[in-house]
């Protein structure tokens, strides 16, 4: 026969081989779909795992700031008016070699391509930047 025992804040359930023979009458609800990396409002999500905690890591705020701007962004070619928070967040992460890998690095597991930033890169790749908005939303969309 089995029963059930509180010990502080745990709930101790001993249960027999009959028990378990039966089928289980519990119900789980659906899961809450994930919203990915933009929320249906349009903003960004910072809570994100496909972000893998590079929003909240030691360069979280060059990062959010110049994500932000490059999101946000209104100038033609997209993120043109945001060389300045990329290379901010760019000195920040050489900062911290072991932690965010090099810029030469493959790292097929984080989704995006980083390189380094400068006005000729942003205004001369427009197209290769929206790529890599694109990727990061498509892999939030995956998870």
């Amino acid at each position: 026969m089995s029963y059930c025992r509180t010990d502080g804040k745990d709930k101790i359930i001993f249960a027999t081989a009959e028990d378990h023979a039966k089928p289980s009458t519990v119900t789980l609800k659906e899961p809450e779909s994930s919203p990915g990396l933009i929320l249906p409002n349009g903003e960004i999500n910072w809570n994100c795992p496909c972000l893998g905690g590079i929003a909240t890591g030691p360069c979280g705020v060059e990062f959010r700031e110049a994500f932000s701007c490059f999101h946000y962004s209104k100038a033609d070619p997209k993120g043109s008016d945001c060389v300045s928070t990329f290379q901010a967040m760019q000195e920040c992460m050489s900062k911290y070699p072991t932690l965010y890998k090099s810029m030469n690095d493959d790292d097929e597991d984080n989704g995006m391509e980083m390189e380094a930033f400068d006005e000729t890169t942003i205004s001369g790749d427009s197209e290769k930047m929206k790529s890599s908005e694109e990727k990061v939303s498509e892999k939030s969309e995956k998870k």
